[in-house]
Order: C-alpha cells, then sequence, then structure tokens
C-alpha cells in the first residue's frame, strides 16, 4: 500500500519514522512519500519537504512565513491528489494538518488517519468539529484522550500505547542496572557516590532562560551533600549554557537524558514530555515553569484550559502525582520547599506510588506495532 505521512517537527518525524518501520513488518508492500525528516527519510520512501520548512511557531513567526506556509499547503495538497495514496497519516501537528485533512476529504476519497491526536483537550476544543467531519480514524497516545473524545464528544478513537513509555522500557531493557557503570556522561550508576539532582530546563532557549536560573538557585543549599546536573537539549549549543553556570557547581551532560535520569535521585521538570520520562524512570519531580506577568497568566490559566493540569504525569493519573509550580506559584521558595519535600519521607514514597499508578495507565503496548497492525487492519477491511 502507498502510505503519505505529515509531520511538523522533530517528536513527529521520531514517532513516524517508527510508525514506517512498523508498517513494512506487517505491509510488504508498504512505499512511503512525506513531509517529514532524517528519520523518516531514513526508513525509505520520499521525502518530499523536511519539517524545517514548515516549523514556526509563535504568532509574529507564522505571520511572518504566512506566504510560505500558504504555499507549502497548496503544494501539499496538489502532491497528495497526483500520487494517489491508500492513506494519508497525520502526525499531530493540528495547525497545518487539519488544513490538510479538510481538503483531503472534501475533494478525495482517500482516508484520512491521525496519528498522535491534537490536543484539543488542552485548548482549541472547537476542533472536534473539524475532526469528525475529516478524520476517518484516530490514534491516541494518551489513555485518558479516550473519555474526552468517546464519553465527552462521543467520537471513538483508537489508544495504541505511549511511544515515550516503549523508549524507557527499551531503554532500560538495553542498561540494565549491573551495567550502568560509569561512562561518557562521567555519572556513577543511581545509589553509588553523591544522590544526583537532575535538571531539565527544556529544549529551546527562551525556556532554559526563564527556568534554569531558579532552579539553579534553589538548588545552592543542597551543593556539597547531591551533584547537580543539567540535562543539555540536542538543537542547544554548549556555549549557550555556560552564561548560567558560570561560578556554579552545575554540570552540564549533552545529550544524555535518559542515562542522567537512570542515576537521578530527583529533578527539577520544566513541563513537557520530560515530566512523563523522568516519571517512567522512577524520579521524583518538580514541574517548574517560569512565565511573563505570572499573576496575569495563572488567573487566565484558569479560564483558558480546558485541564485541570498541565503535566502529562497528573493528567494521565487524573490526579495530583507531582507538584506543578507554573507562573504565580514559581517561586524559589517554593521550588525549594517541594524539592526538600520529595528527597526522601512520605513525599517521596507518596509520587513513587503515583508513578506506579502511571505506567498502569499507559499499559505495555508496542506502540507502533499496534497502530501499523490496526491501520493495516482498517484499510485491508475496508
Amino acid at each position: 500500500m502507498k502510505y503519505y505521512l505529515i509531520v511538523g517537527e522533530p517528536s513527529g518525524d521520531l514517532h513516524a519514522s517508527r510508525l514506517m518501520r512498523a508498517l513494512k513488518k506487517v505491509d510488504k508492500t508498504a512505499s512511503f512519500r512525506f513531509f517529514g525528516g532524517d528519520l523518516m527519510a531514513a526508513e525509505g520512501g520520499t521525502l518530499v519537504k523536511h519539517y524545517r520548512e514548515l516549523a514556526y511557531m509563535g504568532f509574529i513567526p507564522v505571520l511572518l512565513h504566512l506566504p510560505t506556509i500558504f504555499r507549502n499547503m497548496a503544494f501539499c495538497k496538489k502532491d497528495i491528489r497526483a500520487w494517489r495514496p491508500d492513506v494519508l497519516i497525520l502526525v499531530d501537528y493540528p495547525g497545518f494538518n487539519l488544513d490538510i485533512a479538510k481538503y483531503v476529504h472534501a475533494k478525495t476519497d482517500i482516508p484520512v488517519y491521525y496519528y498522535i491526536s491534537p490536543k484539543i483537550w488542552a485548548w482549541k476544543e472547537y476542533r472536534i468539529k473539524n475532526i469528525r467531519r475529516d478524520v476517518d480514524e484516530l490514534f491516541s497516545i494518551l489513555p485518558f484522550e479516550i473519555e474526552f473524545f468517546e464519553q465527552k464528544h462521543h467520537y471513538p478513537i483508537h489508544y495504541v500505547g505511549n511511544p515515550t513509555a516503549d523508549e524507557v522500557r527499551q531503554f532500560v531493557a538495553e542498561n540494565p542496572v549491573s551495567k550502568q557503570q560509569t561512562d561518557a556522561t562521567g555519572l556513577p550508576p543511581r545509589g553509588e557516590g553523591k544522590p544526583i539532582i537532575a535538571l531539565l530546563a527544556g529544549s529551546r532557549r527562551q525556556e532554559i532562560k526563564d527556568n534554569l536560573p531558579a532552579m539553579i538557585e534553589a538548588t545552592r543549599d543542597l551543593v556539597g551533600r547531591y551533584s547537580l546536573v543539567l540535562a543539555g537539549a540536542p538543537s542547544i549549543e554548549e556555549e549557550y549554557y555556560r552564561q548560567f553556570l558560570q561560578g556554579t557547581d552545575v554540570q552540564l551532560i549533552e545529550n544524555q537524558t535518559y542515562p542522567l535520569l537512570a542515576r537521578a535521585h530527583a529533578a527539577l521538570v520544566t513541563s513537557g514530555t520530560a515530566t512523563l520520562e523522568t516519571a517512567l524512570f522512577g524520579v521524583p519531580q518538580v514541574v517548574c515553569y517560569r512565565t511573563v506577568l505570572p499573576r496575569f497568566i495563572g488567573y487566565m490559566r484558569k479560564k483558558i484550559l480546558k485541564v485541570p493540569f498541565v503535566s502529562l504525569v497528573n493528567l494521565i493519573a487524573g490526579r495530583e502525582v507531582v507538584r506543578e509550580l507554573v507562573a504565580d506559584s514559581f517561586t524559589l521558595d517554593n521550588i525549594r520547599a517541594e524539592l526538600h519535600r520529595i528527597l526522601d519521607g512520605d513525599g517521596r514514597r507518596r509520587m513513587l506510588e503515583g508513578y506506579e499508578d502511571v505506567r498502569r495507565r499507559l499499559g505495555n503496548e508496542d506502540t507502533s506495532l499496534n497502530a501499523a497492525r490496526l491501520m493495516y487492519q482498517l484499510l485491508t477491511q475496508s
């Protein structure tokens, strides 16, 4: 079968590449054409446009690049019609992908599958009308989305497992404790040497600038008893971090987040997928996210967001497992107090028990293979 995929960012490239690999296992005739990235290109097929030509974030960048965005949309629609795939698979990136879905649904008979559903449960819930009208099958990687789509909006979806859980399980299986000796990271295994507090300050410069200084200051009283280690993001050069680390005892480790979490005793984490990764490694954490105009954002968050939490850990658990210090609750005193609470004792124990609930809810599915099998089954039965 012919599969046309569209992604718009690095995480989509990763998840789509693994889906393509799985599709090749269940469909020996699979061929691919895609808007994607290097990981997808490594799986074979034709890379039509790289996601770097699509990825504009923020109001001003999007506004400045509107002509390019519209040209890419028009080209994508024309290319899909010319190639005539057996299915169009959209991966997250709703601003672009929902427009493509609308066109394909209206102008062709090509089925539209959405892998990694748009997070309309957090904002832009009105998009459910577009999804119901234009998307034939939706594949979710977050178990709480079942209730949102099926019970609240009466739109059936498929929960196929969680790829982050897959990745952590694979890393742990390939790096058992007995082999987690001091390596290129320079860190000993968990339980040897001084306990490690990991700092995960985000993957974008603005996030790092906003969050890292406070993380460092909040852990200053722990220097000597703990090793403070910062996980460098792949897209950020070492020099950028140096301005924040000069004169501190914080060690920077680049592109080694999983090895760091496998060794860490506790962590300060900027909200995002990193909160779930930290939980799956069994590392108690404090979620920290600083914003401009914190009181105003704290007020508006309650008015705009449709969910009670911002971290995936709490959203999956359906309750507060980790403390979220966001906007008006983001203070040095709060970060310091919450970190001390999870270093040992009941606070730490309760959080680790909550993590077990998160693992149970995610399940043990091989996400990519499960999704590929289900997609192929649906296509061959139709």
